[in-house]
């Protein structure tokens, strides 16, 4: 028996990084798989690696008819959906408040804050069919601490997490749990959109208590979990990874 034995899954942002990976560990553990993204080649591809148990799907999450298309898509393929995984989100290259454009700033909250409303939205009919059903969104650290340069990021990632705790009293009474899970850095390639890349990586998050940045695969795992029914009792919570980021400091001398 897997973890994850009976559970279907809408992953967003899954052709590649954190939600690829999350995607390949679903499977393992037992889930079907709905992919979608916007990367379409690297999305097929993904799906046909993995195998029959999953599907890809082009989804923009700005768009309601497409939530409300790769939803029912879901259901028709697999029979239900009691899993969603809001993992698609961008950042764009670090700008002081003052110098942060008005259409930069919308592109960021569009696609990481009403992307997650409008799925979480969306998978609540299908997911009260079911009555035992995990929402979870990834937000991040930046949305528990400010980060230099990342007003909109910040933003739209206090607001995933303020979403998820609004969504998980409304939802409970229909058997939905919804957490956030908060990432510090990830080795994936939205680092490049804030200037580091994959060899600086490690160097840029050295003041990370455990010294390194995280994988994909890390965070893929605590997804699986909240998914599961071995976190039947955990709804409305922060669950952080990142490697001690957010403990405290340490006074060098």
């Amino acid at each position: 028996m897997g973890a994850l034995d009976g559970k279907v899954a809408l992953i967003t942002g899954a052709a590649r990084g954190q939600g690829a990976a999350e995607a390949r560990l679903f499977v393992e553990r037992g889930a079907k798989v709905m992919l979608t993204d916007v990367l379409d080649e690297e999305g097929k591809a993904v799906a046909a690696e993995i195998g029959d148990s999953a599907a890809y799907m082009h989804l923009d999450v700005t768009s309601e008819q497409g939530w409300k298309d790769v939803v029912a898509a879901t259901v028709e393929k697999f029979g239900k959906l009691n899993v969603l995984i809001n993992n698609a989100g961008i950042i764009t290259a670090p700008k002081e408040v003052h110098e942060t454009s008005l259409e930069d700033y919308r592109k960021v909250i569009d696609i990481n804050q009403i992307g997650v409303f409008l799925g979480m939205r969306e998978v609540v009919e299908p997911m009260k069919k079911d009555g035992n059903s995990s929402i979870v969104n990834i937000a991040s650290i930046d949305g528990l601490i400010g980060m230099y340069g990342a007003s909109a990021y910040c933003a739209s990632k206090f607001a995933v997490r303020g979403m998820t705790k609004v969504a998980a009293l409304e939802l409970g009474k229909y058997g939905i749990r919804v957490n956030s899970l908060h990432p510090g850095g990830v080795q994936t390639k939205i680092l490049g959109d804030i200037g580091i890349s994959e060899e600086q990586a490690d160097g840029a998050f050295k003041s990370t208590p455990l010294g390194r940045i995280a994988k994909s695969e890390e965070m893929a795992t605590l997804a699986a979990y909240l998914a599961s029914d071995d976190a039947s009792y955990s709804t409305g919570s922060e669950f952080v990874a990142d490697g001690g980021l957010t403990a405290g400091f340490a006074l060098e001398g």
